[in-house]
């Protein structure tokens, strides 16, 4: 007796027989494909779609700006063309020269710019890290208040900075100010009042109050990196008769290597191109002794309204961080290759 084949049976071994005669071998399997590729060709566009939005963003918010800006530096947009940016005509690179020319008063003023914010970042970032070190190695021990006092040092880091700035602003008052009063009616230190907003000591005010929001941010991510270490290597250098000193130049600097170069690197960066600090403290006309480069900047295109020549220094700038970055991250691969 020979056995009827049904179709359903054909089908468990991969292939229904055509109507019209025996289907050719393999067509099981290519239909089987075909039935599974659009869910692999989802999965795979899966994750390109999730991040579309935050692409999409950074293009609207970051890319296309900047090269918009990168555009503009090559015009002569003045007050004469805002409302018709087409018809400022193109100066190729004069913006550029202007700038970098340290005969002309515009490059003059640039360059003293960029001086005084290199002083600035220096000093700023230096101080910052030392603040925060100091106290995220003091922190590591176990007293009582420790949370509180962890607490209390990130307060600045919390605060928005607008709030921060501008109660530091009426701090630093010649004659109401709560810094004079300190200084001069409880401390003696000064025999007079100074202005801390203008002249000279602008310099050190800007300096006080970026060291003030910074160190926070120090302070918290070595905090972290010092959870990392292990504490048997404490105990172990203890037995050997290492003492804190001795701890903390071979176990504790050493094992931050890494967090350190990540964080002097983001430090400098956000200082240098810091424009909230120096603008909600001395407004639109920063003294010449803390004329910082971002708010230079920004005086050179909306008080002057020369936008070509103040997006040709947004370039300039833009280069030079990309080159002191690129450096950085050069010799600091260096030195771990070597070690």
């Amino acid at each position: 007796m020979v056995a009827r084949t049904t179709p359903h049976h054909d089908e468990r071994r991969g292939a229904a027989p055509p109507e019209g005669g025996p289907r050719p071998p393999g067509a099981g399997l290519t239909s089987r494909v075909a039935a599974r590729l659009p869910l692999r060709l989802r999965r795979l566009g899966l994750p390109y779609l999730l991040i579309l939005p935050a692409i999409l963003l950074e293009l609207l918010i970051h890319v296309i700006p900047m090269l918009v800006g990168a555009g503009m530096s090559f015009l002569r947009l003045t007050q004469f063309f805002i409302r018709n940016w087409s018809a400022a005509p193109f100066v190729g690179l004069s913006n550029y020269q202007v700038a970098v020319d340290i005969d002309s008063a515009v490059g003059a003023a640039l360059l003293h710019s960029f001086i005084v914010t290199v002083c600035f970042t220096a000093l700023a970032v230096g101080l910052s890290w030392l603040f925060g070190t100091a106290a995220a190695v003091l922190m590591q021990g176990s007293f009582r208040g420790r949370g509180l006092l962890r607490t209390l040092f990130l307060v600045p880091y919390a605060l928005p900075v607008y709030a921060g700035v501008i109660t530091w602003s009426f701090m630093f008052q010649r004659d109401t100010g709560l810094v004079n009063h300190v200084l001069v009616d409880q401390l003696h230190l000064l025999g007079e009042r100074p202005f801390w907003l203008i002249g000279g000591n602008s310099f050190a005010a800007v300096v006080v109050v970026c060291v003030w929001r910074s160190w926070p941010f120090a302070f918290l991510i070595l905090m972290a990196g010092l959870q990392n270490i292990d504490k048997d290597l404490y105990e172990a250098s203890a037995i050997d008769g290492a003492g804190w000193w001795r701890q903390l130049r071979s176990i504790t600097m050493p094992m931050l290597r890494p967090v350190n170069q990540v964080l002097v690197l983001v430090l400098f960066l956000w200082t240098f191109n810091d424009f909230n600090t120096p603008y909600v403290l001395f407004g639109k006309a920063a003294p010449q002794q803390a004329d910082l480069i971002s708010v230079h900047i920004y005086q050179s295109s909306f008080i002057t309204w020369n936008f070509g020549s103040g997006s040709a220094m947004s370039v300039l700038l833009l280069l030079f961080l990309l080159l002191v970055t690129a450096v950085y991250l050069v010799t600091t691969s260096r030195r771990k290759s070597n070690a």
